[in-house]
């Protein structure tokens, strides 16, 4: 793994570089890690993040975004932004491919919807699939699904500066989301975020989103981090899906 600094449009970025054991990987998976916004290091999802290298042969860009309280919104969509862009520049030269996915994990995943929809703004999305792990869609409170988390201390971190959390920067849940490229969600069915998944899976279908939601049973938030069979079984979904993504 090596760490390096990149730019794009004037904001630069730290990544951490994960290659698998191969002259040239098949596709570029762009990883941005969970923690409420105001935890989390790119290092910690090293080992999942080295097997899912392994298995599909695959090169992990994990985005070390800025963390709240002290850099709230938009600090790290704009820094997943930046990584975004940045990869879809300089793949080809650095990887030797043009075949791109992104993977958010709990916030990340968050941030990897934010970054979709600020790509599609853009002009289009270079990446061919998304795999986003019981993100949070809905930070505002306004939704019934929102409520279930309003008093949570991340939203207030991460949000509070913002003057209407309705914003669809900082709630995707309010997204225009046509023109995305194919989704797939998962989360557990123990997860206080389930009803928010369910509420985002259903916006990306009515738009037309290729969207493919998976719930596992008896699962809990952060399921897919833990040595478990459920853990396991969703992992093994996860390589299957975006295998099919980035072809051959």
């Amino acid at each position: 793994m090596t760490t390096e600094t990149v730019e794009h449009g004037g904001r630069a970025v730290d990544l951490r570089i994960l290659r698998p054991g191969l002259d040239a990987p098949r596709g570029v998976v762009l990883d941005l890690h969970g923690g409420g916004f105001y935890l989390g290091l790119t290092g910690a999802d090293g080992r999942r993040n080295g097997e899912l290298a392994e298995a599909l042969g695959v090169a992990v860009v994990s985005v070390d975004y800025r963390l709240a309280p002290e850099h709230p919104w938009p600090a790290a969509p704009d820094d997943s932004e930046t990584a975004a862009l940045w990869l879809a520049e300089h793949a080809a030269e650095r990887f030797g491919t043009n075949r791109l996915a992104i993977a958010g994990f709990s916030a990340g995943a968050t941030l990897a919807m934010t970054t979709l929809v600020r790509l599609r703004d853009r002009g289009g999305s270079p990446f061919a699939g998304a795999v986003l792990q019981f993100g949070t869609y809905d930070l505002s409170g306004r939704t019934a699904a929102g409520r279930l988390i309003r008093d949570e201390y991340f939203i207030e971190a991460y949000a509070g500066g913002a003057i209407d959390r309705t914003d669809p920067d900082i709630s995707p849940i309010f997204a225009r989301v046509e023109g995305l490229p194919p989704v797939l969600m998962i989360v557990g069915e123990e997860d206080v975020l389930l009803a928010d998944n369910q509420a985002m899976a259903e916006r990306l279908a009515a738009a037309g989103v290729d969207v493919d939601l998976r719930v596992y049973p008896a699962a809990p938030h952060g399921f897919t981090g833990h040595a478990t069979p459920m853990a396991a079984a969703a992992q093994a979904d996860l390589r299957a899906w975006l295998d099919a993504r980035l072809g051959r």
